[in-house]
């Protein structure tokens, strides 16, 4: 059997009305504190329902505190004119100062891309005077070397000229005397056929001479004799009266220039040559000589 059977009739309406005088503070309690806080505390609320078995006497009603006073709204600030207008005169200043300052960045960009374009214009002009430079000076050296290679081969032919008629007449000269030579041999041997005076006899040199001056000059030739080929050097040698020998010349080479030169300096170290039988010396004399013979 339960309690609430043997219960009487007094005291289980008491209880009850405890049970709801307590179930209805809860609410104004919470009432009151969802009132206080709702703007800040988003908590989620419980609530709780205490039921007691044993009948309770009820707790003194608690008042609620009083409400605070809503703060007065404060009154918004006038706006200042002069404020305004002196921030509105500041920001149009400092939009004026940019737009100045990027007008003479854009102005300075634009003289330096300017300058860059100038300076290399220059550098293209530059190079292609210095490359038509180059061209026409080597057109130039071109020109100047043709001319210099046709001036040398004009020059050439004009010595090349010059020296065939120079032994052109050397060959004339010593033909002329080669001749004399012989007429001078012929005296020597005894007149000229078909002769019937005595001078070329008289003038001629004896018939010894040329053997007594090849006998002095032989001694002093330098040569050295491969026993092989045997030239032979005809010599002009021009004497004075006294005998002394004033110059020499090839007036037929041999196929040997060592045999020449070796010739020449023997004459030269002959430097006079005897006189002929009668005292006389020959003014010209053409000389023969072979290494052996």
């Amino acid at each position: 059997m339960s309690t609430a059977t043997l219960r009487p009739p007094e005291a289980a309406g008491m209880g009850r009305g405890v049970a709801l005088a307590l179930f209805a503070h809860g609410l104004l309690i919470l009432a009151l504190t969802y009132g206080l806080h709702w703007r800040s505390d988003n908590s989620a609320a419980f609530e709780a329902e205490l039921w007691s078995a044993v009948p309770q006497v009820a707790a003194p009603r608690e008042e609620a505190p009083p409400e605070p006073e809503p703060e007065a709204p404060k009154p918004e600030p006038k706006p200042d004119l002069k404020a305004a207008q002196q921030r509105a005169e500041q920001e149009a200043a400092e939009q004026q100062q940019r737009e100045a300052e990027i007008a003479i960045a854009k102005e300075k960009k634009r003289k330096e891309e300017k300058a860059r374009e100038e300076a290399a214009k220059l550098e293209r002009d530059k190079a292609a005077k210095e490359k038509e430079a180059k061209e026409k000076a080597a057109k130039d050296a071109k020109e100047a070397k043709e001319k210099a290679a046709k001036e040398e081969q004009e020059r050439k032919k004009a010595q090349d000229a010059k020296a065939a008629k120079e032994a052109k007449e050397a060959d004339a000269r010593r033909e002329a005397l080669r001749q004399e030579n012989l007429r001078r041999i012929q005296g020597m041997a005894g007149g000229t056929p078909g002769s019937t005076g005595t001078a070329a006899q008289n003038s001629a040199p004896s018939s010894g001479y040329a053997g007594r001056i090849k006998g002095k000059i032989r001694p002093l030739i330098i040569y050295a004799d491969d026993g092989g080929a045997n030239p032979m050097a005809e010599v002009q040698v021009t004497l004075g009266p006294d005998g002394r020998i004033l110059g020499t010349k090839v007036l037929k080479a041999s196929p040997d220039a060592d045999w020449d030169r070796a010739v020449l300096r023997a004459i030269e170290k002959a430097e006079t040559l005897p006189r002929d039988v009668d005292g006389r010396v020959p003014p010209v004399l053409i000389l023969s000589f072979r290494p052996r013979e």
